[in-house]
């Protein structure tokens, strides 16, 4: 599994690569997804980006998303980071909307600690968000305000735009109960948050020599500094799930990414998820599912 960067991305879509790519301000650009489909092309691969992206999707769709498989209809606006591959498969040709790709450096001094601070974008955030028709203009409105700016001289303009996709982001986030706003109100709280976002740091694995190294409660409980009984103790009151429990279900969904979107040997990836033999992967995945490796993949 590769990363696309942004010159991977503007030479697929369009052969070119736009002046400003290299600028120290970082890279912003907006485009209707009309103008980028056609008979020649190319197919979106399961991949990582090194770039953030925000989609305005009309129309029927899937997204694989890491290990998940999310149906998309009617309107749909949807948050990708770096940290999670993706791809889209298109049920229909009449697939209408507007995405932006920025990099991390074009918000360096809007968020202190990065674009993780929006919760769309942080680890384990869900991406898709579905809009009504008054919600569908709104949104539109704002992608199409972002390409007036970008195409005019105005010397403020990207601070404009940044101002433009914060607000996406944040209407984005009133369309949810405010109960999937999560605030660490207490220690365990904390605790919890710094271990997911731990745990979530080791993947995607990306070359079969990259390896899973934290996989037990005590790893994490020392990279930590706790102790092992307070550090399960506090997961399990703020999730209902023990430490362990997470520890498998995120080494069973990065297992199932990779059999399903690489061509690695079953060996290859049992290592690189941190089993010496594959027996013992297979053993893991079996538990875990009642299916073998193999089966998995082939089905």
């Amino acid at each position: 599994m590769t990363t696309e960067t942004l010159e991977d991305f503007y030479k697929q879509k369009f052969d070119w690569l736009p002046d400003n790519l290299q600028q120290n301000i970082g890279h912003f650009n907006v485009f209707r997804i009309e103008d980028c489909i056609g008979p020649n092309a190319k197919p979106v691969t399961y991949s990582r980006r090194s770039f953030y992206k925000i989609s305005l999707m009309h129309g029927d769709n899937i997204i694989h998303y890491a290990d998940k498989s999310i149906n998309l209809s009617g309107t749909s606006l949807m948050f990708f980071s770096p940290h999670v591959p993706y791809t889209f498969e298109h049920l229909s040709d009449d697939r209408t909307g507007f995405f932006c790709i920025f990099t991390e450096s074009f918000f360096a001094d809007r968020f202190r600690g990065g674009l993780a601070e929006l919760p769309m974008f942080a680890i384990g955030a869900k991406p898709v968000y579905a809009l009504d028709e008054t919600q569908d203009k709104y949104i539109s409105s704002l992608f199409v305000k972002m390409a007036e700016e970008l195409n005019s001289d105005y010397g403020f303009k990207y601070e404009l735009i940044k101002n433009y996709v914060t607000e996406m982001c944040y209407y984005a986030l009133k369309t949810q109960p405010s109960e999937n706003v999560h605030q660490h109100a207490d220690a365990k709280s904390r605790i919890t948050s710094v271990f997911t976002e731990l745990l979530e740091r080791q993947f995607p694995i990306e070359t079969p020599s990259q390896r899973f190294n934290l996989r037990s409660a005590n790893d994490f409980a020392q990279r930590l500094s706790v102790h092992v009984n307070h550090l399960n103790r506090a997961i399990r009151e703020t999730t209902g799930k023990t430490t362990t429990d997470h520890i498998a279900e995120r080494l069973l969904s990065e297992a199932k990414s990779l059999l399903r979107h690489t061509d690695w040997n079953i060996s290859e990836i049992g290592y690189c998820l941190g089993f010496e033999e594959p027996t013992h992967f297979n053993n893991f995945f079996k538990k875990q599912t009642q299916q073998t490796p193999s089966t998995f993949r082939n089905v």
